[in-house]
């Protein structure tokens, strides 16, 4: 790994995740990051995006908490099991980091429909196709169209999801929930132990439905160590 600044402490700022919050968070930049040291700094609740590597030191708040998947133990819920067959037509590939103007253009249409934000092409492959450590993409093809992609980290005993998008056209597959479930199975395939999740937060509906997989496990911040929950009573 190949430092570009030493660890940094923000100024406290509006949080992005719960309203009426403060945050503050600690970040460094780096390249260069072999898959073993990317295993280690996931393990201790650290996120990344691009070359920013970053964790929450809030005062007095805990809400942002790291959380993975069990990747031998995993088991879809009655739901999530539908969606798995609902999705038994949708092909899934998993390549190399390789940009092209159709992905790009399933970003667009994600970026408008879900956030009303116009996306530029640079801005999307700086964010995505200059990895600072190993990373690969995945890509759902349904009649042979190209209807979502994942960008993933890759470490010695992990996938990290860092971000997913899919064509608005295609809602009715539940295209975040299929991700899941097949990035999850991916990463038992190649006998990882864990694929992350991110952040839950109970308070913010978009990061709160990751707690409805299992088996997973959360970070509890004050030990670093990870706590176990079972499988949903679904």
């Amino acid at each position: 790994m190949i430092l570009l600044s030493e660890p940094i402490v923000s100024e406290e700022s509006q949080c992005p995740y719960i309203e009426g919050k403060m945050w503050r968070f600690t970040y460094f930049f780096a390249r260069e990051v072999l898959d073993s040291e990317l295993s280690e700094i996931l393990a201790r609740g650290w996120r990344k995006f691009v070359f920013y590597y970053f964790k929450p030191v809030c005062h007095d708040c805990n809400a942002c908490i790291p959380i993975r998947l069990r990747t031998d133990e995993f088991r879809p819920t009655k739901s999530q099991r539908r969606v798995k067959k609902k999705c038994s037509e949708i092909r899934v590939q998993f390549n190399d980091l390789e940009y092209r103007d159709e992905i790009f253009e399933i970003y667009k249409d994600h970026s408008m429909a879900r956030f009303g934000k116009k996306a530029e092409q640079d801005d999307f492959i700086n964010s995505f196709y200059l990895p600072s450590c190993p990373a690969i993409q995945s890509e759902y093809f349904i009649e042979d169209k190209l209807m979502a992609v994942g960008f993933l980290d890759l470490s010695s005993d992990s996938l990290s999801s860092i971000y997913f998008i899919y064509n608005s056209d295609y809602l009715k597959y539940s295209p975040g929930t299929m991700s899941v479930i097949k990035e999850t199975e991916y990463a038992a395939s190649l006998g990882l132990s864990y694929y992350y999740l991110g952040y839950y937060i109970n308070e913010n509906t978009r990061m709160s439905y990751k707690n409805s997989f299992h088996v997973n496990e959360k970070m509890d911040w004050s030990t670093g160590q990870w706590i176990k929950e079972g499988i949903s009573p679904e």
